[in-house]
């Protein structure tokens, strides 16, 4: 028996990121069953014959349930596919967001997801925060990321549309050990949750408690767009806070840039985004370079304004009293 918990989908205007697979064709029919109401959205990437079925076999089973069916074929990706895959993705996401107005996107990341996902930055050195990279709930800007099958391993899953003789696909391309997310998955995750399923699911548990207190260190005071502006309670937590703020906003920080923060106090990572910190107020930004005009480069300097999101704010037309 299977039992998502909705309360984060009930009288929402909800999205469901589909894909036609065993993850995302079990999650459909369980979102069904729970008489929660949502729209789905598919991207054809183009790399596989496969994919125009699937697409096809979207459409049809929202006709049949009476849901609108978004899909977009994606441009042809010669290189770093997974990462311009996704990218291109959540950009197909957004847009929807902004032009229908959903509160939620669920995806249909399962317990072998959490795990794969652990387990590859475990070995590139991480903490609590980074190892936990998928959470039940996520906060962006314009939307809120649910995935409410954490709980639930593959094989769960598979057996639930089994048992109700649902139709899905089977994608290929996650034999493809070239794609270290695969490898993963084929050498350790699956075996591992195979044997001892249920220890994984109450470790998880146990991590998110610890990431949920250690995230109590700090908060969010201010955030527009992508600017946002954290207050730190402990003088320690400044790369914690920078390092999920950052993955809230897409970013995934290195080992060497989050040695970085935690030695200045002012400076640009990866050429993109301005982090200073000023008190206990730690300040994140896109990094643009933009003329800006006499008269609001000295508002900013008698504001005490960092110079490094300055020219954010003038792009944004945010007003510096708002986040003093």
């Amino acid at each position: 028996m299977l039992n998502l918990d909705t309360t984060n989908l009930q009288n929402k205007n909800n999205l469901l990121a589909f894909s036609a697979g065993v993850d995302s064709s079990a999650l459909f029919f369980l979102l069904l069953e729970n008489n929660i109401k949502f729209d789905i959205a598919i991207v054809d990437y183009g790399v596989r014959e496969q994919s125009k079925k699937e697409v096809a076999h979207a459409k049809t089973l929202a006709k049949k349930h009476k849901l609108f069916c978004h899909n977009i074929k994606a441009p042809k990706f010669d290189t770093h596919f997974e990462k311009r895959a996704r990218d291109f993705r959540y950009e197909f996401f957004d847009s929807l967001v902004a032009i229908e107005g959903y509160d939620n996107i669920i995806t249909a990341h399962q317990l072998n997801d959490q795990l794969e996902w652990l387990l590859m930055r475990l070995t590139k050195g991480a903490g609590v925060c980074e190892l936990l990279g998928l959470v039940p709930i996520s906060k962006r800007d314009s939307y809120t990321l649910v995935r409410p099958l954490l709980a639930y391993s593959k094989e769960e899953l598979l057996h639930y549309l089994k048992t109700h003789d649902y139709l899905y696909f089977i994608d290929e391309s996650n034999d493809d050990e070239k794609y270290e997310r695969n490898k993963f998955r084929h050498r350790f995750s699956d075996a591992l949750i195979q044997e001892y399923s249920e220890g994984i699911k109450r470790s998880f548990t146990y991590l998110h408690q610890d990431k949920t207190r250690l995230e109590n260190k700090f908060e969010t005071v201010y955030s527009y767009k992508l600017l946002h502006i954290v207050k730190l309670y402990e003088e320690n937590i400044k790369v914690k806070a920078a390092d999920i703020t950052l993955k809230k906003l897409g970013y995934l920080l290195s080992a060497s840039q989050r040695k970085e923060i935690d030695k200045e106090n002012d400076l640009v990572i990866g050429g993109e985004w301005a982090i200073t910190l000023k008190g206990d107020l730690l300040y994140i930004a896109p990094y643009l370079s933009i003329d800006m005009p006499k008269q609001f480069k000295e508002a900013c300097r008698v504001a005490k304004v960092p110079e490094k999101i300055r020219p954010y704010l003038f792009k944004e037309n945010i007003n510096i009293e708002n986040i003093l």
